[in-house]
Formats: structure tokens, sequence, C-alpha cells
């Protein structure tokens, strides 16, 4: 595969970063992370289903959203979007509903580069509240749900840079 998702966890530190490279213009991967009728085309790894519950993309809106296995399981993910700075950069909270006690919020911002020849350099910074919250979201599957999602992520950004404008 010609660009590979790398996640950065430095021990005992309440973040982690996600970096990836796209073929695809700043403009086009930056709404692939901020339009609903796109998102629901890749944000939902591991053959899962992506329901958006709600989507408010603007600064100060926020979200829900419903991932559902084969079996019918959900789970849910909700959060509050802290900036929309077209194509450049979102800062949005990220938490998981199915752990017994709220408050585990994740503090995302995504960064959206130019790079020549129309590609996209992404790095999404995810800072935790605690460095155990941290490490439970890696030991929980999340580097093959990342990887899964960006090879879905790669297949709807190829077709759309494909599309006559």
């Amino acid at each position: 595969m010609k660009n590979q998702t790398k996640i950065t966890a430095e021990r005992g530190v309440q973040e982690l970063f996600i970096t990836r490279e796209f073929e695809a213009p700043r403009e086009l991967v930056f709404k692939a992370f901020s339009d609903p009728d796109l998102l629901v085309q890749w944000l939902s790894p591991c053959e899962m289903t992506l329901k958006i519950d709600y989507m408010d993309s603007r600064t100060g809106g926020s979200y829900r959203f419903i991932n559902s296995n084969a079996q019918g399981q959900e789970f849910c993910f909700n959060g509050v979007i802290h900036e929309v700075l077209e194509p450049e950069r979102l800062i949005r909270t990220f938490e998981f509903e199915g752990l017994p006690e709220r408050g585990h919020v994740v503090l995302e911002t995504a960064t959206f580069e130019a790079l020549p020849a129309n590609r996209t350099k992404l790095v999404i910074q995810s800072v935790f509240r605690s460095v155990a919250d941290r490490d439970g979201i890696i030991s929980s599957g999340m580097e093959y749900g990342v990887n899964d999602a960006h090879k879905l992520l790669d297949e709807l950004l190829e077709q759309l840079v494909k599309q006559p404008v």
C-alpha cells in the first residue's frame, strides 16, 4: 500500500497521534471528514454500518454516531465540535457511550496540510483524560479500526477525485 497510517503513542503520555497521507486534495479530504453524506461511506470500519443520529458540522455544533455490526450490536459515540476551519483544521471532542461512566472525553485536533501533486497530510492529535484511557483505546483494537477506515477513505477519495467537477 502506498500510504500507511502511523499511530504514535509515547509511553506514559495522555495523547496519541494519527498521521496519514492521502492521494487527494486537502479540500476533498477535509470534506470527507466534515460532510455527513461522505462520513457514512468510510467511517464504519470492520464491516460495520454507520448511522449519523445528528451532526451539526460547524463551530459550536455537535454530533452523535451509531456504529452497528452484523449481529445488530450498536456502539455509540458523541461529541462537540469546537472549531471548523475549512480546509485546515477540525477540533472536536469524542466520547464512547458504552463505558460504565461518562466523562472519558477525548479532545481531537485534525489538521489537513496540502502537499504537492494534490495530496494531503492528515495529523490527528487525540488528548485523553488519562494515560489509562489512552491505553484502553489502543488495546481495544483501535489501530485495526483506524487502518480499515483509512482504506475505505482511500477508496472513496479515489472515486471522488475521478468525478467531473
